[in-house]
Parts: structure tokens; C-alpha cells; sequence
């Protein structure tokens, strides 16, 4: 008998998250190199199970060109070289371009499309992951622990989106009724989205008091981060709804592939960034806008 089939699918997705969680919150933590590598690797597979649901709608992105381009992105981000980003970009989709020319694979503009799709989404998004870890400081933050910095912010966005998913599946389990997304996801509910967002806040309000940032910043942070989770969950779904999987993979025990785990991340970690940076670590961008609004009312005569 397989040591898989002595535990339900329950007891494999609590046993799997932990492993994986604590594994994750290691690298976080450590910075660097570790989580550098953690990134590359999420991206890796992310590609591959991104490729494979797309291959099932008939599509054929370049795998190859999609890997190089996020092994790129992932370096780039963690050496501070954002100037060579476009050009990454620019060589990648003239490449895609170029690989449809040469190899004739119909649908043409779909194979394009779904390439560069794939390196900006299964390959970029994930640097924001990076990013946030180096917010605030100088190096690439192996084994930097000051907690109003990157690594508290990305403590905060981790801790948040696990109590979105907790939240969500216990208050949907229990009270879902309305379904909030029926033909992208049926078994997700209003109520369980509801539900998920207050704990994800509350959650978000007590890190941040713990890291010494305002209340209302934790408050706004927790609210945009659950949000863009659940969204990037949902837009993981579309794609394999349109496909016609289940999951992205099997390769995690009782959650499905990567991706599924990792779909929640991809676009609450860039809204995190933007607003941790822009916002809290510095108000430049706030100044600016009242700057701005008082000149336009000006310029009207209020």
C-alpha cells in the first residue's frame, strides 16, 4: 500500500501546506540567495504546469524562451539591474515572434500571445516576491532581519494570504451560499470571501502593529492584499476553466500543482510592493498627488 493512500486528502493538504509553509517562511526569512533560489524554482515549475494547461487548449507557448526569460527577470531583480528588464522583455516577445516564424505552429498569434503571457506571468510576477524582501535596504538581504523593512512587509503579505485562504474555506464551508465567481470557480462563495477578507485584515492589522507601521497603513495593506489574493486565485481558475483542468499539476499531495498554491501571490505580492513602497516606506508619491490636486483646483478657481 502507497504511504499517500494511509491519509485522506484533508490530513495530505494540512501535512503538505505545513511542510511547505514553514519551508517558505525559512527562505523568507533568510533572504538572498535562498529565497533568489525559492523564486527561480516556483517560476520554473509555475512555466512548465503553465504550459502543460495550455497545451490541453490546443496552444503551444515556447516553454524554452519562457524559462530563459524568467531565470533572467529572477537574477536581474536580485542584483538591482531594473534597466536591463526591458530589454529582457523586448528581446523575449521579438523571440516569440521569431520561434512562431520559424516553427509554423498554429495557432500563430495564440502561440505568441500565451508566451509572452507566460514569462511576464509565471516569470516576473514572482520577482515582486524579491523585491519586497529588499525593500528598504541596500543588499540582497541574506539573513537581514529588521522588521520594518522588507522582511516585516513580506511577513505581513504571507500571513495575510494564509488567513484568506483559512478564512475563506472555513466561512464558505459553514455559511457559502452566493457564488461569487460560478463559471470560473463554482465552490467559492460570498460569504467565504467575506469571511476570508475580515480574518485576512485583522491579521494584517496585528503584524503590522508588531513591525511599527500606523494602523490605518496595516488596515489599507491587509484589505489590497486579500483582495489581489483572491483575484489571482480566481485568475489562475479562468485558466484552467478554459482549458478544462482541474488542477495545474500533481506534484503537491493534496493541493494540486505549484501554481495553485502560488496563484494567490502573483498578484497581491506587486500590490503590496507598489503600496509598502510608494506609501508607507515613503510618502513622496501621497506629496505628489496633494501637490497636483491643489494646483488642478487652482487652475479652476477653487
Amino acid at each position: 500500500m502507497s504511504v499517500l493512500n494511509l491519509f485522506n486528502n484533508s490530513t495530505l493538504r494540512l501535512i503538505t501546506g505545513i511542510l511547505i509553509g514553514f519551508f517558505v517562511l525559512g527562505c523568507v526569512i533568510a533572504g538572498g540567495i535562498p529565497l533568489m533560489l525559492l523564486v527561480m524554482f516556483v517560476a520554473y515549475i509555475g512555466s512548465k504546469e503553465y504550459v502543460d494547461i495550455l497545451k490541453k487548449k490546443g496552444f503551444r507557448p515556447f516553454l524554452h524562451l519562457i524559462l530563459l526569460a524568467d531565470i533572467c527577470f529572477v537574477v536581474l531583480t536580485a542584483l538591482k539591474r531594473f534597466d536591463l528588464v526591458p530589454v529582457v522583455l523586448t528581446l523575449g516577445t521579438i523571440g516569440a515572434f521569431t520561434l512562431v516564424l520559424c516553427k509554423g505552429r498554429q495557432p500563430y498569434i495564440a502561440n505568441v500571445a500565451t508566451t509572452v503571457l507566460g514569462f511576464i506571468y509565471g516569470g516576473w510576477l514572482p520577482c515582486y516576491v524579491i523585491l519586497l524582501r529588499q525593500l528598504n535596504q541596500d543588499s540582497l538581504g541574506f539573513f537581514t532581519i529588521k522588521m520594518c523593512s522588507g522582511l516585516g512587509f513580506l511577513l505581513l503579505l504571507f500571513f495575510t494570504i494564509l488567513v484568506t485562504d483559512v478564512g475563506a474555506y472555513v466561512f464558505g464551508s459553514k455559511f457559502g451560499k452566493t457564488p461569487l465567481a460560478p463559471v470560473v470557480s463554482p465552490k467559492k462563495t460570498v460569504e467565504g470571501s467575506i469571511g476570508g477578507t475580515v480574518l485576512a485584515i485583522i491579521t494584517a492589522m496585528i503584524i503590522g502593529w508588531l513591525i511599527h507601521i500606523e494602523w490605518y497603513q496595516s488596515l489599507i495593506a491587509g484589505f489590497l492584499i486579500t483582495l489581489f489574493a483572491q483575484v489571482g486565485d480566481l485568475a489562475e481558475s479562468l485558466i484552467k476553466r478554459d482549458a478544462g483542468v482541474k488542477d495545474s499539476g500533481n506534484s503537491l499531495p493534496g493541493h494540486g500543482g505549484f501554481l495553485d498554491r502560488a496563484d494567490s501571490y502573483l498578484f497581491s505580492t506587486p500590490v503590496a510592493y507598489f503600496y509598502f513602497n510608494y506609501f508607507v516606506v515613503s510618502d513622496q508619491l501621497t506629496i505628489d498627488f496633494i501637490s497636483f490636486a491643489r494646483k488642478a483646483l487652482h487652475a479652476v478657481g477653487l
